[in-house]
């Protein structure tokens, strides 16, 4: 017996989990990065050491998905890896109220929950990726992309909001409290979430394939990194993810020293790219999916236009910081968001769709080692775009002229991610043996 695929009340179920994710993630790279270097005083390379320790831990991905491929559930690794990045939290929570009376036992205790939200953020996202792909149509996993990081966006946006407004007037011990409350919403929300989502129904990787169940973490990986398409889509996503996240940190820079913008100003900015991101995820989710009954293209395909066109808006940033007029910069940073936001989903939803294109019973290594590229990536990426910025401007003396050679690597790095993802599509092909859903069309009406 095998379960029904995800109707869209499941699918925002599942989503409701990266709303809880990203809540309490934005309280520990954003509210607590701000305390440790405003109300401490402490230098900003802590925090950002920090962060920078959560994302290296995002390699053990690949070790979290092998575990919920042995035992063929992935529940319990969504709601145990959410427990472990709740006491993360509060862990973070704790170790800055701790820095005030001792800095060393809070740095201490931070490393140690910093590393608790590493491994709770690896188990829980990758588990659910998985469940995602395994348990949603191909129909709609654009969509199912699309609400799922939306919703984790939401989280980030609703969470900053009321835990801003209960955190003033700020203490230690009120901090603590709102991140306790927020751990415990959102430990809370992925239980409900996930109750009874998975069935009963779905066959473990024992029942499938015995032999791959008893087989060894590293020989897994390595069957897995053996795999061409898994290689080159593993390749592909750490190359587009380095040239997505290397412009977080120099866009609004650029603003300000090239073209004179106010701190306010540029901050506007920035909005007008992460509105242009939304768009562009909301497009791919509609048009993906299929409007009116048609769908416009496949996800790998969509995948590809999102880096073509975020290269062309780069090429194009470099040319008016050179050159342009000051007018054509914001509607310019706002294409940069529109194909971002294209891109950003295309690459989740291609993740869906080729995690069963490989070897069976090894989907959560597979979706493992995607997340540990882009983790990694995205952990190199902004201190990568800030570094080649400052020695493009000790170089060429030009501040304009090393922003602009910097937007030019980054917009190539989207092309050749452009190249390395046709190369996935043109050999992409299910498993053999499917580890994936087989819908019970006949008689059946949609899932949960």
């Amino acid at each position: 017996m095998t379960a029904r695929p995800l109707g869209w009340v499941g699918i925002v179920r599942l989503g409701l989990v990266q709303t809880a994710l990203g809540a309490i993630v934005v309280l520990t790279t954003s509210t607590m990065n701000r305390v440790m270097v405003v109300e401490l005083a402490l230098p900003a390379m802590l925090p950002g050491a920090l962060v920078a320790l959560h994302y290296a831990l995002q390699v053990l991905r690949p070790r979290l998905g092998y575990g919920s491929d042995v035992g063929g559930r992935r529940t319990p690794w969504i709601v145990g890896g959410m427990a472990v990045l709740a006491a993360g939290g509060v862990g973070a929570a704790l170790a800055v109220a701790l820095m005030a009376a001792s800095p060393l036992l809070g740095i201490a205790l931070a490393v140690l929950a910093f590393v608790l939200i590493g491994i709770g953020v690896g188990a829980s996202g990758t588990a659910l990726l998985v469940l995602l792909a395994k348990r949603v149509d191909a129909q709609r996993r654009a969509a199912a992309a699309t609400t799922t990081w939306v919703m984790m966006i939401c989280g980030f946006i609703v969470t900053a909001g009321l835990a801003g407004h209960f955190l003033d007037p700020y203490s230690p011990a009120r901090l603590a409290a709102v991140t306790a409350t927020v751990a415990s919403i959102a430990l809370a929300l992925t239980v409900v979430a996930v109750w009874g989502i998975e069935g009963r129904g779905e066959r473990t990787a024992r029942d499938l394939a015995p032999e791959a169940a008893k087989t060894p973490f590293r020989l897994a990986l390595a069957q897995v990194w053996a795999e061409p398409q898994s290689r080159r889509f593993a390749i592909f996503i750490f190359v587009s993810m380095l040239a997505y996240s290397a412009q977080d940190l120099i866009l609004e820079p650029f603003a300000g020293t090239v073209f004179g913008m106010t701190p306010g100003a540029s901050t506007q900015l920035a909005g007008m790219q992460h509105s242009g991101v939304l768009l562009g995820m909301v497009t791919v989710g509609l048009l993906g999916s299929g409007i009116g009954g048609r769908r416009f293209g496949s996800m790998p395909a969509w995948t590809v236009a999102g880096c073509v066109a975020s290269a062309l808006a780069l090429l194009a940033l470099a040319a008016v910081g050179l050159a342009g007029p000051p007018l054509a910069l914001q509607p310019f940073v706002f294409a940069l968001g529109v194909a971002n936001g294209v891109f950003a989903v295309a690459a989740i939803g291609s993740m869906m769709g080729l995690v069963d294109c490989g070897r069976a019973a090894r989907e959560g290594v597979r979706m493992g080692l995607w997340g540990a590229a882009q983790a990694v990536a995205f952990g190199i990426g902004g201190f990568l775009g800030t570094m080649a910025s400052d020695i493009a401007r000790a170089l060429l003396g030009s501040p304009a002229l090393a922003y602009a050679t910097v937007f030019a690597l980054e917009g190539l790095l989207f092309l050749l991610a452009t190249a390395l993802a046709l190369r996935v599509i043109e050999r992409a092909r299910p498993a053999a043996a499917p580890f994936a859903v087989a819908a019970a069309r006949a008689g059946s009406g949609p899932g949960i």
